[in-house]
């Protein structure tokens, strides 16, 4: 396996070696060692899985007092995936990185606390897992307008099917007092 240099501080996307012969595929996951190696540091204490639909899209989430990293993957169909850099201090506050995850490929990206995360589905349905640092705390929760004008994300679909939560949350200009401090 290899890393892919992401601008972003933290964010880490893993090139995993896929092992392909007539039988199908094999690739390791997830090597607790290997991955404290490449600067992906645990523990994880929750494993998530979501199944989505074509032009689904999940985000712009983060937890504020409980910060999770996430160690994300698709097993089944292809997403474009998103983390923003929202911690105050940061050289790179208000950055985006995007990139498409899918079953053929397996990269995984990890997205280290302090950013918040969303992916958009591509394919007819994806399977999503993530592996995750804390666990999920739904009074902590908060998130980024999907479609927040100052970041310009160029998200690949139009008019994407969306949660009534994932609707109304605010720009990120808006939530200045609700964004994570940069960690020394």
């Amino acid at each position: 396996m290899h890393v892919v240099e992401t601008p972003l501080p933290g964010l880490i996307q893993v090139e995993p070696d896929i092992f392909r012969d007539a039988r199908g595929s094999f690739w390791e996951a997830f090597r607790e060692a290997r991955y404290a190696d490449l600067g992906i540091d645990g523990p994880f204490v929750q494993d998530n899985f979501s199944w989505s639909v074509r032009q689904t899209l999940r985000g712009l989430h983060y937890q504020l007092q409980r910060p999770q990293g996430k160690l994300v993957s698709v097993v089944k169909g292809r997403v474009y995936d998103v983390a923003v850099d929202i911690r105050k201090g940061s050289p790179a506050f208000g950055q985006w990185y995007g990139v498409e995850l899918s079953d053929d490929n397996m990269r995984q990206l990890y997205i280290p606390p302090g950013f918040a995360h969303g992916f958009c589905v591509l394919s007819d349905v994806a399977c999503f897992f993530y592996k995750c640092t804390d666990v999920y705390s739904p009074g902590d929760e908060r998130g980024i307008l999907w479609n927040d004008p100052t970041l310009k994300i160029p998200w690949p679909v139009q008019n994407p099917l969306l949660s009534p939560k994932d609707q109304s949350y605010k720009s990120l200009a808006d939530m200045d007092d609700q964004l994570p401090v940069m960690r020394p």
